[in-house]
């Protein structure tokens, strides 16, 4: 068992976040949802910003430079050097399969999981032949198997640096997290799109916090600040990609909703060029942590060649 901390003004924990705006500001929430719990003082907890690989490299899609992990790596070393006690991650981001050094010992009150739509007010509503900025295999695919007649052109960067392109013209429409524009305030742009309609993201809307699994001690602090029923639906949802063996060339959408205990996740699996669609569900305890990867088979085994081929799992 790891000594307890006992952090001050003169010798405070420290987080480590992207230095994105929309990290920072994760982080903040973390800051002060901790020092909330413990009573502590907001110096109490450092912010310590780091430009990470996934920031640095903005005209090409993730998944050709080196995938989620472009988000974590940098964060992941400071960790286990001591640089930063814990560092906080948008769960969408996180890689499916984490070292075993690490742990998410907290997951915050999962926000809003809806999409936005900006530039059209529904999707039927985009013009007809629009370009369509994203870089995200599921929002393309899932678009373009509402709107064939459509045409996706790559989109990554920040959120203001998407706004910005889409002032300059260099699409008719984007998507963007509500969770994020919320974070930012940026609450009155666009569009939100129904999530019974058009599934989100896995782990959309969640902030994630992680430390090394040895820190007991970092732990034990956490645990002040998890939400049960949101980590419960995050777990199920990783659970799912990790049976499914999604990469970020593999276009899923998910959407969890909670009963009480009970968890019922819907997923769809596409094509990339979004002609192909399958779709399956399943309600199951929370507790249950193979259900997600029957839904997984279930999914793969309907799944035509188009499909299956973007995904490893059986």
């Amino acid at each position: 068992m790891t000594t307890p901390v006992t952090p001050s003004a003169a010798n405070p924990l420290k987080l480590g976040t992207r230095r994105s705006p929309l990290a920072v500001a994760q982080a903040e929430e973390t800051r002060r949802r901790l020092c909330a719990a413990h009573g502590w003082d907001a110096s109490f907890v450092e912010l310590v910003t780091v430009v990470a690989s996934g920031d640095q490299v903005l005209d090409r899609p993730l998944a050709e430079i080196g995938g989620k992990a472009l988000w974590t790596k940098e964060l992941d070393a400071w960790l286990a050097d001591g640089s930063i006690d814990f560092a906080v991650h948008s769960m969408k981001d996180v890689e499916t399969e984490r070292p075993e050094t690490l742990m998410i010992a907290a997951v915050l009150p999962r926000e809003d999981v809806r999409d936005v739509l900006v530039g059209a007010e529904s999707v039927a509503a985009i013009p007809a032949g629009a370009r369509v900025g994203t870089s995200a295999p599921r929002r393309a695919a899932q678009m373009l198997h509402a709107r064939p007649d459509v045409t996706v052109v790559g989109f990554r960067g920040n959120v203001a640096t998407r706004l910005g392109k889409l002032e300059a013209g260099e699409a008719d429409v984007t998507l963007l997290a509500a969770a994020g524009l919320n974070r930012l305030g940026e609450t009155s742009v666009g569009s939100p799109l129904d999530p019974e309609t058009w599934l989100p993201a896995p782990a959309q809307g969640a902030i994630g916090v992680e430390c090394l699994a040895a820190r007991t001690d970092i732990v034990a602090l956490l645990s002040a600040i998890d939400h049960k029923p949101s980590h419960a639906a995050i777990d199920a949802e990783r659970g799912l990609l990790r049976g499914l063996g999604g990469t970020c060339h593999s276009p899923i959408a998910v959407l969890t909703t909670a009963e009480g205990d009970t968890l019922t996740v819907r997923a769809a699996l596409f094509s990339p060029d979004g002609a192909e669609r399958v779709e399956a569900s399943a309600t199951f305890p929370a507790s249950d942590t193979q259900a997600p990867a029957a839904l997984a088979h279930a999914l793969l085994s309907s799944a035509p060649e188009a499909i299956r081929r973007h995904f490893t799992g059986s």
